[in-house]
């Protein structure tokens, strides 16, 4: 035994290889009077644990058990320092979400077995079957009509149906209930009447202007009438292309209801009518006699028929033209109506009645 050793109660020397001692194990050594204690040396030392001491070794020593029992609890054991795990974060409470459902996925058409060598869609180039009217991708119709190159007339950019917007598939047209289409109808309500008025009176609009553009020529009457005359003016004087020559009925006031006739053995065309009222054509003898204002012409076709035509003169010198449209024309009555300066010492003239026509040159040309 050496000689720094000292014995325990045991017998046993404390200092000995393999136990456990301040030198060879710095251990803290926790005082069981004052608590006090002694940091070890080095933390990273291993720790050797203490054998326990036989039953039968410690009942031959003789050392009481509670004395064993006292020294093993001074001994503290220190575990191997291990590294920690990273903490794991704590995640927030969160309301449950509302599940969504999965949105459609486009996929590409396959290829049917019978569009091989199709017809391709004007509208997305799919092939489809040669006896389909509508593409089997986009629905859009399949005959589209050749478009002629070069600008097209307005009637047919006006008419055209290919100029309205075609829907789409699957859209539904906007309904036409406003204003707009009662105003588009009542438009093509207005053409269509023109265009069958334009029909019926053709040959009057025609008539109409060539008698513009036809040279005058005068017609004379075959024979004349009046209802009554004044002595030395009878009828014959308002046709004899004399101006200081008149016919008067011999009345006096306005002469309302008087008349003058000039009858055509031939049925003639009429274009225009002359009529100078007074007893002449020079504006200081215009007061000597009542003017004629209102002078109805009854017109009598060959067939048969009459057309009454309201002339308003006025009250001036000199002959009066106007228009006198009418064609076969066998009579001709011209009716007084009404006078200019009528009154008890006065009675109506007419100086001269010319009637014209188409002229025998304008029927050669």
């Amino acid at each position: 035994m050496p000689a720094n050793s000292t014995p325990d109660a045991t017998g046993s020397d404390l200092n000995a290889p393999g136990m456990n001692s301040q030198a060879d194990d710095p251990q803290p050594v926790r005082s069981a009077d004052d608590g006090t204690h002694t940091d070890r040396p080095d933390d990273d030392a291993p720790t050797a644990q203490v054998p326990a001491t036989p039953p039968a070794a410690a009942s031959a020593s003789g050392a009481p058990d509670d004395t064993i029992a006292r020294a093993r609890s001074l001994l503290v054991p220190v575990a191997d320092p291990q590294r920690q795990a990273a903490a794991t974060p704590s995640v927030p409470a969160v309301l449950p979400g509302r599940p969504d459902a999965d949105r459609p996925q486009v996929r590409a058409p396959g290829q049917t077995p019978d569009t091989d060598g199709g017809t391709p869609c004007p509208w997305c180039a799919t092939p489809n079957r040669p006896d389909r009217h509508f593409c089997r991708l986009c629905a859009m119709p399949q005959s589209q009509a050749h478009q002629a190159t070069g600008p097209r007339p307005w009637w047919r950019r006006v008419l055209d149906p290919r100029n309205r917007q075609t829907p789409w598939a699957g859209d539904r047209p906007r309904l036409r209930r406003g204003f707009g289409y009662l105003m588009t109808w009542a438009l093509w309500a207005v053409l269509l009447t023109l265009l069958i008025t334009a029909v019926v009176n053709a040959d009057n609009a025609v008539s109409a202007v060539r008698d513009h553009f036809t040279k005058r020529g005068p017609v004379g009457p075959d024979s004349v009438k009046a209802s009554r005359s004044y002595p030395r003016h009878g009828p014959e004087l308002a046709f004899d292309k004399l101006n200081n020559t008149w016919w008067g009925p011999g009345v006096n006031q306005s002469g309302a209801g008087e008349w003058i006739e000039a009858r055509f053995d031939q049925p003639t065309r009429l274009l225009d009518i002359i009529i100078t009222p007074g007893v002449s054509t020079h504006a200081d003898q215009l007061s000597q006699s009542a003017l004629p204002r209102r002078v109805e012409a009854v017109i009598t076709t060959a067939d048969g028929k009459k057309e009454s035509r309201f002339l308003t003169l006025d009250q001036a010198a000199g002959g009066q033209r106007r228009a006198f449209r009418a064609g076969e024309v066998t009579a001709v009555r011209l009716i007084v109506r009404s006078s200019y300066a009528a009154s008890a010492d006065k009675q109506v003239a007419i100086a001269e009645i010319e009637f014209f026509g188409p002229s025998n040159t304008s029927r050669n040309q």
